[in-house]
């Protein structure tokens, strides 16, 4: 089985379990790393070998879903050799990351183009939360496989892990412009408004793990969750301008950046002292 002949996935060990590389798998030099142990593209020709190999793991995860999807059917069936599969990403799992990456790029972007044209936060928001239920859509059947390995909090393939910060970056600065391009961020407290990206970013990803439990049609019901909660999460942020409000902002702005933000790698914003 492929799990046999070539580098165990899990463990990194040859067939042996004795930790001697799969012959087939040649060491990963530092300086070609991404984190995650992604090789960095160095030509064009990298870069299409890596799309290559993204793709045949998307369309295969697909086809016969994750657990049953090994590196070797994978190599095989993009024409490649198992060494260069493992040159461009360290072990199956680091699809999950090249996954994100490819997948925040596309929400981003299509996000970006629906909403140029209103300036209105509330709308702007539930634009970019159903752009990525759009975009995603496509992965949903296998998406509940991979999950429990990027649900462990413990795990590199986590999207709160410091390896996941890239495809992060890429989503909190969606939603930074999804702020700064309405017509509520000139009249929102600046630390705040700091502040909100990230936790926009977090309602995003209680999106997600409903949106993977989800087995209506067409995820309606993550859907109608979108049309119903964004509006009230618009409400709170506006609400938050006006003076009367300034004290319980302060103390929400200081529990997120005590307790939500530190457990975030790589993205922890440091406290501010109110009295400055």
């Amino acid at each position: 089985m492929d799990d046999q002949t070539g580098m165990d996935e899990q463990t990194g060990t040859g067939p042996t379990g004795t930790g001697a590389p799969d012959t087939d798998r040649p060491p990963l030099p530092q300086a070609a790393e991404l984190p995650g142990g992604r090789a960095r593209p160095k030509t064009g020709k990298s870069e299409q070998t890596r799309a290559l190999i993204m793709a045949t793991a998307m369309r295969l995860f697909q086809e016969r879903g994750y657990e049953k999807t090994t590196m070797r059917a994978i190599a095989t069936e993009a024409g490649i050799s198992v060494g260069n599969a493992y040159y461009y990403f360290a072990a199956k799992e680091f699809l999950i990351q090249g996954f994100y990456d490819q997948m925040t790029h596309e929400h981003a972007a299509d996000a970006r183009q629906r909403m140029a044209h209103t300036r209105d936060f509330a709308e702007r928001l539930q634009i970019a939360l159903e752009s990525w239920l759009d975009t995603a859509a496509p992965y949903h059947e296998f998406a509940a496989q991979f999950f429990r390995t990027a649900a462990d909090p413990s795990s590199s393939l986590s999207p709160f892990s410091n390896e996941s910060h890239p495809a992060r970056a890429t989503a909190v600065a969606l939603f930074h412009e999804v702020l700064t391009g309405s017509e509520l961020a000139p009249k929102l407290d600046a630390e705040l408004a700091d502040l909100l990206p990230e936790v926009l970013w977090l309602h995003l990803m209680v999106v997600v793990l409903y949106w993977v439990f989800d087995r209506t049609p067409d995820t309606e019901r993550t859907r109608e969750f979108v049309r119903r909660s964004t509006p009230m999460a618009a409400r709170v942020i506006n609400l938050s301008r006006y003076r009367v409000f300034r004290p319980i902002v302060r103390d929400a702005k200081g529990l997120i950046q005590d307790f939500i933000l530190p457990t975030i790698g790589r993205t922890a914003t440091p406290r501010t002292d109110p009295a400055k």
